[in-house]
C-alpha cells in the first residue's frame, strides 16, 4: 500500500494511491495523523473518500510534521571511504527538524548564506507503532514503511564545528516522499541521485553498515519512537563535497532522487529570497 499527503484547496488530506488514482482517507489531514491511530492500516485500506488523479497532484512531505527526524551519518561504506572516515562501531546520529521538510516536487531553497549545498540521497524509515527498547528481532513490527528523502546539506555550516546539526536542518531543504510504501511492499532497491540528469549516487539501499531494524532498536534504547517519527538511514558515495573539484547545487538545477519501488523526488533549486 502507498500512502501520500495531498494538498487540496480545503487543506491537506491523507490519501491512498491505487495506480493513477488517489483516494482520500477521510478524517486525517496527513499520513502522520493517520499513523497515530491503532488501526491505521485497515483504515487506509477501507478508505473510500474523494478521489483525485495522481498526475498533477500537489503533494506535501509524506509526513509533514514528524515528532522526530533522526538521521544517521556514515552508514554506507562507499561514502565512509570517500569522506576519509573509519567504519563506525556505533551509529552516528543527528537531528533534523520539521521546518526543513518539503514535498517531493517542491522548490528546494538555496540559502543566501551558503555556497556549499550538497545532495545526500537516503532511505527513510517511518515508524508505525510506539516503542521503547525495541529488540532488533521485533523492530520490523514497529516500521510502517519506507520513503525517499534527500538530506541536503550545507557543508560550510556543517563543518564549522564537530557538531553537524547547523548544516543539516535549513528550512525548506529536505524533500521527503512521494509516498509511504508499507514494509510488505518494499525489500530494497537501487537508490540514485542526479543533478540535471547527471547521476551522482547509485547504490542499493541494503548496502549498509547498520540495517533499519538495528537502527530502530538502537535509537529506541535512547528515546521512545512514536508513530510518524522518521529515521533517515544515511547516504551512499557520490556526494559533491567528496568530488575533486568539489561540486555543489546551483540555482536553476534539478535534483532528482529515486529509490526503486518507492518513487522519485524532483526538486528545482531556487535561491531563497
Amino acid at each position: 500500500m502507498r500512502l501520500l499527503t495531498l494538498r487540496t484547496p480545503t487543506g491537506t488530506k491523507a490519501a491512498r494511491q491505487d495506480g493513477d488514482t488517489l483516494t482520500e482517507v477521510e478524517g486525517f489531514a496527513n499520513v502522520g495523523e493517520l499513523l497515530n491511530t491503532a488501526d491505521w492500516e485497515a483504515t487506509a485500506k477501507a478508505a473510500a473518500g474523494a478521489t483525485h488523479p495522481l498526475e498533477g497532484a500537489d503533494l506535501d512531505a509524506v509526513v509533514p510534521s514528524p515528532g522526530k527526524i533522526i538521521c544517521v551519518g556514515h552508514n554506507y561504506r562507499n561514502h565512509i571511504k570517500e569522506m576519509g572516515r573509519e567504519v563506525p562501531e556505533f551509529p552516528t546520529l543527528f537531528a533534523k527538524y520539521a521546518e526543513s521538510l518539503i514535498g517531493p516536487n517542491d522548490d528546494l531553497a538555496l540559502p543566501q548564506e551558503s555556497d556549499a549545498v550538497d545532495w545526500e540521497a537516503e532511505l527513510a524509515v517511518v515508524i508505525g507503532k510506539k516503542g521503547r527498547r525495541i529488540s532488533e528481532a521485533d523492530a520490523a513490527d514497529h516500521i510502517a514503511g519506507y520513503a525517499v528523502l534527500n538530506d541536503v546539506s550545507m557543508r560550510d555550516y556543517q563543518f564549522r564545528t564537530i557538531q553537524w546539526l547547523q548544516g543539516k536542518t535549513w528550512e525548506k531543504s529536505t524533500p521527503f516522499g512521494p509516498a509511504l510504501v508499507t514494509k510488505d511492499e518494499f525489500s530494497g532497491g537501487l537508490m540514485t541521485s542526479a543533478v540535471d540528469g547527471d547521476v551522482q549516487q547509485q547504490t542499493r539501499t541494503n548496502d549498509v553498515v547498520f540495517t533499519p531494524e538495528f537502527l530502530v532498536s538502537y535509537i529506541s534504547t535512547i528515546i521512545t519512537l512514536n508513530p510518524g517519527d522518521v529515521i533517515a538511514t544515511g547516504t551512499p558515495g557520490g556526494v559533491g563535497h567528496a568530488q575533486d573539484p568539489k561540486r555543489y547545487l546551483q540555482e536553476g538545477q534539478f535534483l532528482v532522487t529515486t529509490i526503486e519501488g518507492l518513487g522519485q523526488l524532483k526538486n528545482r533549486v531556487v535561491k531563497e529570497a
